[in-house]
């Protein structure tokens, strides 16, 4: 199925998973949005991406920035929920406020993106979680229990939201900007480590994770779903 001429919203389009999955959806003749707060990633993103991708500034942190988006968005065809910001560290460890900013990013931030964005009958959300979900870590608790909660809201909202469709794509180690504050050196050891480990003996990369995206929204049948996509990581 190809989206020609539909209308695709990417939240957090500027890089990584995001950008991939605009690219993968622009490729096939969507009419792509990306947003994220960076004006200046935005721009960059959509220069690397082509097909007149537009771009527009939105913080899902902030409810005014979402009202005054999408009061003037009208509907989309497809929307994607790929933007988050969230601390690491052991419970005990990690201060609470940033406990709060990381469940406001990635969890409420797609709640208020569920709410306020218009998906016409029949088109699809799509939240982007992550396999500390169903495989959890004692370094990364915080991130388990959020992505648990975004794939627990993905099938709350494929029932309240029906006959739009809601999923959500579960991405384990993706080689992507996030690591980019490693050296390259210790970079590419975490990556040959974490490869070694898996199944699939190779670390993912965004485009793995925005074929899964775009499947789930080309799908008629596919709603409630979560889709792990992860080299075997969660059976490691």
């Amino acid at each position: 199925m190809r989206f020609d001429g539909q209308g695709v919203l990417v939240v957090g389009g500027s890089s990584g998973i995001g950008e991939a999955a605009a690219r993968a959806f622009a490729e096939q003749g969507a009419n792509v949005t990306i947003v994220s707060r960076d004006a200046g990633k935005l721009a960059a993103s959509a220069a690397r991406i082509g097909h007149d991708v537009r771009t527009a500034s939105l913080d899902i942190t902030d409810d005014a920035s979402i009202e005054a988006f999408f009061g003037g968005a009208g509907e989309f065809d497809h929307v994607v929920v790929s933007a988050a910001q969230t601390a690491a560290g052991p419970v005990r460890g990690l201060a609470l406020h940033d406990a709060y900013a990381a469940m406001n990013s990635k969890f409420w931030g797609a709640y208020r993106v569920a709410r306020a964005a218009r998906v016409k009958e029949g088109g699809s959300l799509t939240l982007v979680s992550g396999f500390l979900s169903v495989r959890p870590s004692k370094s990364s608790v915080l991130q388990g229990a959020i992505n648990a909660a975004l794939e627990a809201l993905a099938r709350g909202l494929a029932l309240e939201l029906s006959p739009v469709r809601v999923n959500a794509v579960s991405p384990g180690l993706i080689a992507t900007p996030l690591w980019s504050k490693l050296d390259d050196a210790a970079r590419e050891k975490m990556y040959e480590g974490a490869a070694a480990r898996l199944p699939a003996r190779k670390v993912g990369q965004p485009q793995d994770v925005a074929n899964a995206i775009v499947y789930l929204a080309s799908t008629p049948y596919a709603t409630g779903s979560t889709v792990l996509i992860d080299g075997g990581g969660a059976i490691a």
